[in-house]
């Protein structure tokens, strides 16, 4: 996994208590970006597509 691109939101205000998400072709990596060695969540890219429409849509 050290290969992949992590990028966090340009909201997040560079205060470092964020999740970063890295995309693959068929999945999206998750990290806490206080924590880059720990734990990584992985998502079927469409389950993370529709978790972040819903979040557009509760905004």
């Amino acid at each position: 996994m050290s290969d992949l691109v992590w990028r966090k939101s340009s909201r997040s205000g560079g205060e470092g208590a964020c999740v970063e998400v890295a995309a693959l072709p068929d999945r999206v990596m998750v990290r806490d970006s206080k924590d880059p060695d720990g734990a990584v969540l992985t998502f079927p890219r469409g389950e993370w597509r529709a978790f972040v429409d819903h979040l557009r849509e509760v905004r």
